[in-house]
This record gives C-alpha cells, sequence and structure tokens, in this order.
C-alpha cells in the first residue's frame, strides 16, 4: 500500500510517497499557500490529482491545536487562516481517500517514538526548532494530546515573568530556529534575509564572536524550558528536532548550559537525558503516516 504524507509548514508543504513500511519512493516541497484556506486545499487537491491512481490515503502533519478525529483546526499555529476550519471534511470534497490529520510536533514525537531516538522509553520530549517550536509528548509510551489536545503546544510558554503573555515573550518566538537568525543578523547590523541558519552555524564554527554569543545566549533560553520541562513533566529524554537541531554546536551549547543550570541550582532535581531527533526533517512526515496507520488499526478493531 502506498501512502501520500504530507508536511504543512509556514513557508512550504513537504511531501512524499511512502509505503506501509515507511520507505519513502519520492520526496518534493511546494510553497505554502500565503493567501487563505481554498488556497491551501486546491494546492493539496492538486497534489492528490498527481498521485490518485497509485495511494490508498493521505496522512497529514500541521501546525495548530487539531481534533484528529475529526480533522477540525481550533487553531492554525502559523497559518492563522486555518482558525476554526473543519480542514478533513473540506479536503474529502476535493480528495475522494482516507485522510488523518495530526499537530506537526506531536507527529515527529510519534515517529520518534515508534521508530526513531524515544523508542526506548516510556516518557519523552519533543521540542522541534522550526518558524516556532513544536512539541510533543509521549506518556506512559503513548501520545499524550491533553483535554483540549493542546498538550506539547510549547510555543506558548511565556518567558517574561510578570509580563502578559504576547508576540514578543512566548517561547516559540523566542526561541524557534528562526529567532537564531535573527539574533545574528541584529546584532551585526544586517537584514534578515541575508542570513540562513546554516550560514550562522558557519559563522559559530569559524569562532565569530558575535554569532557565539547569540548561539550562547539562545541555547541559554532553550536550556531554561527544558529545565523548566523537566521539573512539570519529568521525561527521561528530550529529543531536539527541527532544521538546524543536526549542527552538532548547537546540542553542544544547549548542554552546556543545562550544565551550568543544573550546577547553580542548589535543589537536587532529576536530569533527562538531551538528544537530537533521528530522523531531523523528516519527523513530521514519517509520523504523520505513523499516526494514520495507528488510527487505521484502532478502527479497523
Amino acid at each position: 500500500m502506498r501512502y501520500l504524507v504530507i508536511d504543512i509548514g509556514g513557508s512550504f508543504i513537504k511531501y512524499a510517497l511512502m509505503d506501509e513500511a515507511y520507505y519513502v519512493m519520492m520526496t518534493d516541497q511546494l510553497s505554502t499557500p500565503k493567501e487563505g484556506r481554498d488556497e491551501l486545499v486546491e494546492a493539496l487537491g492538486k497534489l492528490y490529482d498527481r498521485f490518485a491512481g497509485e495511494i490508498d490515503g493521505m496522512a497529514i502533519a500541521a501546525p495548530g491545536i487539531i481534533d484528529s478525529r475529526k480533522g477540525y483546526f481550533y487553531t492554525g499555529g502559523a497559518l492563522r487562516y486555518n482558525e476554526g476550519f473543519a480542514m478533513k471534511e473540506a479536503l474529502l470534497k476535493r480528495c475522494p481517500t482516507k485522510i488523518h490529520i495530526e499537530n506537526d510536533g506531536k507527529c515527529a514525537a510519534m515517529a520518534e517514538a515508534e521508530l526513531g531516538c524515544l523508542s526506548d522509553v516510556e516518557n519523552g520530549v519533543v521540542l522541534v526548532l522550526g518558524t516556532m517550536i513544536g512539541g510533543g509528548i509521549i506518556k506512559d509510551g503513548k501520545l499524550y494530546k491533553g483535554s483540549h489536545f493542546s498538550a506539547g503546544e510549547v510555543s506558548f510558554i511565556c518567558t517574561a515573568g510578570t509580563e502578559k503573555p504576547d508576540s514578543g515573550n512566548i517561547w516559540g518566538n523566542r526561541c524557534g530556529g528562526v529567532s537564531l537568525v535573527k539574533r545574528v543578523a541584529e546584532k551585526k547590523k544586517l537584514p534578515c534575509e541575508a542570513l540562513d541558519g546554516k550560514q550562522v552555524f558557519l559563522l559559530a564554527g569559524d569562532g565569530d564572536k558575535e554569532a557565539l554569543e547569540c548561539l550562547d545566549e539562545y541555547t541559554r533560553e532553550l536550556a531554561i524550558q527544558i529545565f523548566n520541562l523537566q521539573n512539570i513533566l519529568d521525561p527521561e529524554r528530550f529529543a531536539i528536532g527541527g532544521g538546524i537541531s543536526g549542527q552538532p554546536l548547537l546540542m553542544e551549547y544547549i548542554r552546556k548550559n543545562l550544565d551550568e543550570i543544573y550546577s547553580e541550582f542548589t535543589y537536587i532535581v532529576r536530569r533527562a537525558e538531551v538528544v537530537t531527533c533521528q530522523y531531523l526533517n523528516v519527523s513530521n512526515l514519517l509520523g504523520a503516516l505513523v499516526c494514520y496507520l495507528k488510527e487505521e488499526q484502532e478502527t479497523a478493531h
């Protein structure tokens, strides 16, 4: 059996043709429509048209708080036009096939829990450093969604002490992968579009003082919230994903800052292992198919 697997991101839609053993037969991407939900549905519809004769269903990862059973978006994450949208219902009219939709952070967590670096633990957390920060929680070996499908929405953690949460002080905007690039660009008085994540780490790897200062500050903020999440959830392992997570220097600095936080803290608290996601940029795609196949198994029984 073959499936069209889709990862809807704030900038790009990644898609792949995969089988039930998670073998990737092809993969590509296209720009995410900015206009609205109708354009998004049509873009996904055109992908369906291309593969309709080959597939048995569509598995989709997307940002937002999502009721995966209904395919209903309470929020749209970076794609605000998806708020209050019954996407599955709209897609079924355009794409007559089986469809499953799940939050992208939860998909990443399921990929790692089923196939990757969390497969040998009962309790783990995945943090995906993208446009904002995707999150997924594995509790007692299962995906934990919470009472309102919003467990793992770590982007909305307020980082500002007594200030009210706003777009400038929530963790997703402070520490998404894009934030590191912005910090370095501002420090160097460059337009943000003049740099990307790869260039930032090339600078840091060459010992650039400003890039290293920004990286240290950025990973310090990441480490503080990892410390907080550890004391709330008590996982065995944190897995860091997203485009920049494959950079060894990122993990080195996260661990360095965690070492400092724990050594300076006067109370005895537990500490989880922090690793890089095994599947990095493809975890959302793999996890979307994991979620699709698990729902198929559940409904079959």
